[in-house]
């Protein structure tokens, strides 16, 4: 019987993070998207242009919660892949405190300074009062949705995903029926959805914080430094900055193109840009869930150097997010009055303007889903220098110069066309650079998702495995014939048996077991992976087993971390 690697577990886990983390997506951008209905069912749909004003500043916001949610979300994911539980809880304390502070500045200032505000966000005389009672409220819930938002960040990589899917859903929910009661039976109007927001987001975030009262959870709130803080806070910056320049470049390119449009088609092309945007909002949850399912994996595998995983998981994904953007693709260039009637769009000199702008929009989605989940990929994988610059061109560069050009040439239409080109050509980009960079490291690097390759003097072999004795053993065998030292194959093929022998004493029911080894001139590393119970050396020291015994005498060193509910145990063996 030859054993190889089958991504079973890994699989598995894709899946098991994949759909509550897309619900949670769902969940998490569903409030924007109810607003918009609901102020367009009982409001009428010119007061969607108030929430199309607004976006800049939550697309700011959004900025703020995915730089240090996502940041530091990949750096204590790393720290724990490398045994550094104390860096992990510090990052994660930090990076709660730092973005409680942050948004408590932003909402004192908004409410102190309005008027500041309201000239950045609307250029318009008539629109402005409506953008202010929307404003005052909107400001109240920034605290809460970002310390929620972050925390629910934390607690996924800790295997807590339907406490944040729950979260997620209690916000929304709440959301939607604080909508309507404040705007229907307090005839609050447009104000009524800004509060509603926030009294959703202050009672999930409260849920939610029953995540430290649990003690299954491995993350910890420990006292920080000021010193060591400014440090890490320049580290998850760094780390978070590319994903989260995703909603600074927004911003910028909203009230830039805002302006064009007023310019071009006056009030009617903000109505119809709003459809645009509640279409690749619609998009972008279904990819946004896809790319959050593998940003903690991809940063975890990589940081394992196990580059076929990483490669599985990230066409895994691109296969999916390629379905969505071409049934999504099919549905608005098809029928693009169906994101009219979701959003009530009645009035006949609208209609004929908005169904020509999603119709011709429609086309980019495709590519906006590749390049979107794309740009989370190169985050995860740490790849800062390209991230930054892929998400440069595609959130504000191209978008922006070909919305200036083409709206000069073809006028309305030409605004539309002009994210078509944008995305193409970031799509464009990416394959150039991609091939390039494959020419330029002669190899090292390699395809789409720029896989890298183990060094040419270590020897990689990897296993899938029933989890039961008998394919234990045999696979200790099939190690010990494939390794060329005589004296380290026994070792490690005795490591190996004993360590899943002492796995399956302790676990009841296992499916799947992932064993890697890794062979190089120095030693030979044995990393070993499973879901359910795991051996952990540092506290479970006087544990009376034989396995064990045997094991700590075979090896040189034991590590263990817990990871997305994964127990990784390495075993070093020196030669």
């Amino acid at each position: 019987m030859q054993y190889e690697r089958r991504y079973t577990l890994l699989n598995s886990k894709f899946k098991e993070l994949f759909f509550p983390t897309l619900l949670a997506a769902i969940a998490g951008n569903f409030a924007i998207l109810a607003d918009a209905f609901i102020i367009s069912a009982l409001l009428g749909p010119m007061n969607l242009s108030v929430i199309q004003s607004i976006e800049p500043l939550a697309q700011f916001i959004n900025m703020i919660y995915w730089l240090i949610g996502f940041g530091g979300t990949i750096l204590s994911t790393s720290a724990k892949a490398n045994f550094n539980d104390e860096t992990a809880n510090y990052i994660f304390t930090l990076s709660l405190i730092s973005v409680t502070v942050i948004s408590l500045l932003i909402m004192v200032l908004g409410l102190l300074f309005p008027d500041s505000f309201l000239e950045i966000l609307c250029n318009s005389s008539h629109l402005r009062p409506l953008v202010y009672e929307y404003l005052k409220y909107y400001l109240l819930a920034i605290p809460f949705m970002c310390y929620f938002i972050v925390l629910a960040y934390f607690i996924k990589t800790d295997n807590f995903v339907q406490l944040q899917f729950r979260g997620f859903l209690i916000a929304n929910i709440l959301n939607v029926v604080f909508d309507v009661i404040l705007i229907e039976c307090f005839n609050m109007g447009i104000s009524g959805a800004a509060l509603g927001m926030a009294l959703g987001y202050i009672i999930a975030a409260i849920y939610t914080s029953t995540y430290f009262f649990n003690p299954k959870r491995t993350l910890k709130l420990i006292k920080i430094e000021f010193s060591k803080s400014m440090k890490w806070m320049m580290k998850i910056c760094k780390t978070g900055f590319s994903s989260s320049s995703i909603a600074l470049y927004q911003s910028i390119k909203l009230v830039i193109v805002n302006s064009i449009i007023l310019g071009v088609i006056a009030d009617v092309g903000l109505v119809a840009f709003n459809m645009c945007c509640n279409t690749s909002l619609l998009v972008s949850i279904f990819i946004f869930g896809t790319a959050q399912s593998i940003l903690p994996i991809v940063a975890v595998y990589y940081q394992e150097k196990d580059y076929n995983g990483v490669e599985y998981v990230a066409r895994k994904s691109l296969k999916i997010v390629m379905a969505f953007g071409i049934f999504f693709t099919a549905l608005f260039t098809i029928f693009p009055q169906t994101i009219l009637c979701v959003f009530s769009v009645s009035d006949p000199s609208h209609i004929p303007s908005v169904m020509d702008a999603v119709r011709i929009f429609s086309f980019c989605l495709l590519a906006f889903s590749i390049n979107f989940l794309y740009m989370f990929y190169l985050q995860s994988i740490q790849n800062i220098k390209l991230s930054n610059i892929v998400t440069l061109l595609n959130g504000l560069i191209f978008p922006v110069a070909f919305v200036f050009i083409f709206s000069i040439i073809w006028k309305a239409n030409g605004i539309w066309f002009a994210f078509v080109a944008s995305e193409m050509a970031t799509l464009i980009f990416i394959y150039l650079y991609s091939k390039y960079l494959t020419r330029k490291t002669n190899g090292q690097y390699s395809g789409f998702f720029l896989k890298k390759h183990n060094d040419e003097n270590e020897e990689i072999l990897e296993y899938t495995i029933h989890a039961n004795k008998n394919d234990a053993i045999y696979l200790s065998r099939q190690v010990h014939e494939f390794l060329p030292d005589e004296k380290v194959s026994k070792l490690v093929s005795s490591a190996i048996r004993e360590m899943i022998c002492y796995i399956l004493d302790i676990n009841d029911k296992l499916d799947w077991i992932d064993v890697i080894v890794r062979d190089n001139d120095e030693s030979t590393i044995i990393s070993i992976k499973h879901s359910g119970i795991g051996y952990n050396p540092k506290e479970n020291k006087d544990l009376n087993s034989e396995h064990i015994d045997r094991l700590l005498s075979i090896s040189d060193n034991i590590e263990y971390s817990q990871i997305l509910g994964l127990n990784n145990t390495v075993i070093t063996i020196k030669k």
